[in-house]
């Protein structure tokens, strides 16, 4: 079967399926049917841009059928004042209840987040999730190892990180490095991947702004990272497939308490050039 097909009979021969192919794979004349460049099968990126956007849904990619792409729904579009909501509602959730989060939110979660965007559609992020409370205590304690690792060898780093208040939290009891969050996940990806970075940051994005919509909250894991990057020992607790790299980790829980304010933030810095 060819990459792609067009159905004849209700293609518009508009031509829009070629103008937002971002690899200009598409090859169209005015008043004719789109057809697949002579490069198209190697070249093709399957981001699905071509079946999304063909009104009429005459469009047929092989890998992607657009009986496997559900409609756009308008009605369901945010507002600019509600997005602008939802965007400032958010908060970094650092106390969580006494739950844990169920198996199929969290599969459910990531699945949202799958859908972030990533460079030419290489959706290189992969995911760990942690969610046993012994083994999440152990790993906040390799954080620790680390920092005290920080202070005796770059007492300056350690200083700018706040390191010296964490660790005595951490030892007076209270768990700075992962909130007592019941799950942890962990976006990482091939190291020699140089898209992963913005990937796997792009998708804990997304699927932290996904968290609200079902009852969860999130906050980003920086110190844990940061040991996930730097620290062999908590490199070896991990246990990632070789040659992969941890990029991003996000504390996962319900929220033990409510917002009801929209705080404020500085004004953005804009340098105009139009």
């Amino acid at each position: 079967m060819t990459l792609f097909t067009v159905n004849p009979e209700t293609c518009n021969r508009d031509g829009i399926c070629a103008a937002v192919c971002p690899l200009g794979i598409i090859d169209w004349q005015k008043g004719a049917l789109p057809v697949p460049a002579s490069d198209a099968e190697k070249s093709c990126i399957r981001c699905g841009h071509c079946v999304a956007v063909c009104p009429t849904g005459s469009l047929n990619h092989r890998d992607m059928p657009v009986a496997d792409c559900p409609p756009v729904r308008p009605e369901w579009a945010l507002a600019a004042d509600q997005c602008a909501h939802f965007l400032r509602a958010r908060r970094s959730i650092r106390v969580y209840r006494e739950k844990p989060v169920e198996r199929e939110k969290l599969a459910r979660l990531i699945d949202m987040a799958r859908y972030a965007p990533s460079g030419i559609n290489s959706q290189g992020a992969r995911w760990l999730v942690l969610g046993n409370r012994e083994e999440l205590r152990r790993l906040a304690g390799i954080v620790i190892d680390w920092m005290h690792w920080l202070q005796a060898n770059m007492p300056e780093l350690a200083q700018a990180l706040h390191v010296g208040r964490t660790i005595e939290r951490w030892h007076a009891g209270h768990d700075v490095i992962l909130r007592g969050a019941p799950a942890l996940i962990v976006a990482y990806a091939e190291k020699d991947n140089r898209m992963a970075p913005s990937t796997c940051t792009i998708a804990l994005t997304t699927l932290e702004l996904a968290a609200t919509s079902l009852g969860l909250g999130g906050c980003w894991a920086g110190y844990f990272n940061a040991a996930a990057t730097t620290f062999p020992p908590m490199m070896a607790a991990l246990g990632l497939p070789e040659g992969h790299q941890c990029y991003g980790a996000m504390m996962i829980g319900y929220p033990k308490f409510a917002y009801h304010r929209l705080p404020t933030r500085k004004p953005p810095v804009i340098a105009w050039r139009m």
